[in-house]
């Protein structure tokens, strides 16, 4: 007998669901309806920045996930520009914003995230974005003026992505952060600082500690400045928002499912809601309470889902290593494990190269040996080893695992 599996959202992790769902589901008994709110099928949202790269004639075509096996499977059936609404759980059926009611025996909540703009004055003015759609970046793309200045409102992953955006569309950009530094969740203050001079070098303008007031008019009734808190105006050809996102549980209150502390449909390690016939998978989930921002988690959780509907032996999800290792403009940075040493009785070793532009922080247990995380930027060389040793004895000392990279060994006079 064929049953209804009923999927809400068709992101990267939504789709990594139908994908997993289809490719073992041999006997053919799930038929799967993927309600899509975007006017486009799944895309690689991570790397968007490359489709802009591409300069006007990119093609967004290229970002693509979904191919022709699932848009000509009998058994999937994709409904673009579809926004679910509401949830019957006794009818057991799902009803979009056309009218349309979708009966399911299953339910997978793909939702994602949405931006988060600050109740700034002026948010709303035309040249005023996000960056989180094909959509967004070629409005951008639209809107640039070459060798004008741009504001990026956010200095985290996102925020920083937004100003290379700037800087290849040939745009002045800044970067406005509350946090004393770049990165705040990711790196520490004095990688922040190795950050932010490498960055200024190539042509981004940082601006931390500070809080944007107010997005400002011209008057043709468009952006044209940005006013910090210290009254600092920033002149602006447009603004981007990237302020970090929520999680898209809309859907939970007229459902009666739960949330998490701070959002997020609440589910269990094996993403479960309280509704057995409900899941919950990636940035809209909150697993044990917690939501996980990044792709990867949710591809683990759709894993999950998958064997479940399936009934094939499903791994619970325990959470997700959080260490990241990126090139942000052209500079190397990476954190793991620990990295604000937030271990009680931590200890922290620190290394700056100020003429290389090198900054490394290793955090210790308190017997000095036992590595719990640490923070690189600059060179990231060492980051495969240390990562490695998380939670272990260090089979050397500090100094000389920092040392062992070969950049560092042609200027061993740190600071």
């Amino acid at each position: 007998m064929t049953r209804t599996l009923v999927v809400v959202g068709h992101g990267m992790v939504g789709h990594w669901l139908v994908e997993r769902v289809r490719d073992r589901d041999l006997e053919e008994r799930w038929r799967i309806v993927i309600l899509a709110e975007e006017p486009r099928p799944a895309y690689d949202r991570v790397s968007l920045s490359s489709h802009l790269e591409g300069g006007a004639d990119g093609d967004a075509g290229a970002l693509d996930l979904t191919g022709p096996d699932l848009l000509d499977d009998p058994m999937a059936d994709l409904r673009l520009n579809t926004t679910a609404v509401s949830v019957d759980r006794r009818a057991r059926t799902v009803t979009s914003a056309d009218g349309t009611v979708t009966g399911y025996d299953a339910l997978a909540l793909a939702t994602g995230s949405r931006p988060f703009v600050p109740p700034i004055s002026g948010r709303d003015l035309p040249g005023c974005f996000r960056y989180r759609t094909v959509e967004d970046i070629e409005a951008i793309r639209a809107a640039s003026v070459p060798g004008r200045a741009g504001v990026v409102v956010g200095g985290g992953l996102l925020g920083l992505e937004a100003a290379n955006a700037l800087r290849l569309l040939g745009m002045r950009p800044h970067v406005v952060e509350t946090a004393s530094h770049l990165l705040p969740l990711q790196i520490d203050a004095g990688a922040g600082q190795v950050l932010a001079d490498l960055v200024g070098k190539l042509g981004v303008q940082p601006h931390c500690g500070t809080i944007t007031r107010s997005v400002d008019a011209g008057p043709d009734g468009r952006v044209c400045a940005v006013t910090l808190d210290d009254h600092t105006r920033l002149d602006a050809a447009l603004v981007i928002f990237a302020t970090g996102v929520r999680p898209r549980d809309d859907l939970a209150e007229p459902s009666g499912l739960a949330r998490g502390p701070r959002g997020g449909f609440l589910v269990d390690d094996h993403c479960r809601t309280t509704d057995p016939r409900i899941w919950a998978i990636g940035e809209c989930a909150a697993v044990q309470g917690r939501c996980y921002g990044l792709v990867a988690p949710g591809y683990r959780m759709a894993e999950s889902v998958a064997a479940q509907l399936l009934g094939l032996p499903a791994r619970p999800f325990a959470g997700a290593d959080t260490s990241t290792r990126l090139k942000l403009l052209g500079v190397d940075v990476a954190s793991f494990g620990d990295c604000h040493a937030e271990t009680p009785g931590a200890l922290e070793f620190v290394r700056h190269h100020h003429r290389s532009g090198s900054y490394a922080k290793l955090v210790l247990a308190d017997d000095s040996r036992t590595l719990l995380g640490g923070v690189l930027a600059g060179d990231t060389t060492a980051y495969p080893l240390l990562h490695s040793l998380i939670g272990r004895a260090l089979p050397a000392g500090p100094e000389q695992l920092l040392l062992g990279t070969p950049h560092q060994r042609r200027e061993p006079a740190w600071t």
